[in-house]
């Protein structure tokens, strides 16, 4: 464990060295030739400097006072859904899964605020503040990549769409009702599947856009040839489709974070200690009960 932090240090200094060495150079992106390396202005790029200087941060703002509204009106009108702690405990999460669960939470706490600060930046003054916070987000992105292939190859196959995450749907899972009754899902539910798809394939998606906007001038030569478009253009898209689906991760982050710590009393416990109550998962998990039932594991 201590060499993989120190190895983990060690390729986050040398990144960050690296992105600084680039950055400081002559580059075809910032050098005195920066204008004429900027095709199509009056197109996509006025588009592009539009969205960026001034929806996305509004965007992001109305997302998050919106999600964060939806917590205070559910939690005051419905209130929080409690079992009891008294039954059976159920093995749910293995100390491996855990792990990398809490090293991935680790990587979002850091990414969300750091993310939102650069995004506001002008607001926070700019400077060497806004400049430590992307530091940091390079950091929490190694931490990512680091849980992004466990969290794939371990939850990929309780993940895969089912006939009952429709009626799942149909009924938010039961969370607008005060009433408990069993609910149609499996170990995951569609609202967790969907954040499993939005975390990891939406988070593999922004690691790679992240890093074209972090090395600025990268060899994209290959890239600009299959897709048919300047480095510049692949800058821009790259901007666009990072701060969207950043914005989208936030909400679903706070959604996450809601159910675990506050619509669900001590749900998040299953993350520390592996088990759930029986309760829980006979109400919220009920397909996965019954299967757990037929094989004699409860």
């Amino acid at each position: 464990m201590k060499k993989m932090f120190i190895l983990l240090f060690s390729c986050f200094i040398n990144l960050l060295a690296y992105g600084e060495e680039r950055m400081g150079q002559d580059t075809q992106i910032w050098d005195y030739r920066r204008i004429s390396n900027i095709p199509n202005y009056h197109t996509f790029g006025q588009f592009w400097t539009s969205l960026q200087g001034e929806y996305i941060a509004t965007i992001a703002l109305i997302a998050i006072i919106a999600a964060l509204s939806a917590f205070a009106l559910h939690y005051m009108v419905i209130g929080p859904k409690q079992f009891s702690h008294n039954g059976k405990k159920i093995y749910t999460f293995t100390l491996f899964e855990r792990i990398f669960h809490f090293i991935a939470a680790l990587s979002w706490i850091i990414l969300v605020p750091t993310g939102l600060i650069m995004m506001f930046g002008s607001t926070f003054g700019g400077g060497n503040f806004v400049r430590i916070c992307k530091n940091l987000h390079v950091l929490a992105m190694v931490l990512f990549i680091i849980s992004i292939i466990p969290m794939f190859l371990c939850w990929i196959k309780r993940m895969l769409p089912a006939s009952y995450d429709i009626k799942w749907l149909m009924i938010v899972g039961g969370y607008l009702s005060k009433v408990k009754k069993p609910i149609p899902a499996g170990k995951f539910n569609f609202g967790q599947k969907t954040w499993y798809y939005i975390a990891v394939f939406g988070g593999f998606l922004m690691i790679i856009t992240g890093l074209f906007m972090y090395f600025v001038d990268f060899d994209s030569v290959v890239i600009q040839n299959f897709l048919g478009l300047t480095q510049i253009e692949l800058l821009r898209i790259s901007a666009i489709v990072h701060n969207i689906l950043g914005i989208i991760c936030v909400v679903f982050f706070g959604v996450h974070i809601y159910m675990a710590v506050f619509a669900i009393k001590g749900s998040i416990h299953s993350m520390i200690t592996g088990y759930k109550e029986e309760e829980e998962v006979y109400i919220l998990h009920h397909y996965w009960y019954k299967e757990l039932e037929d094989k004699k594991k409860v």
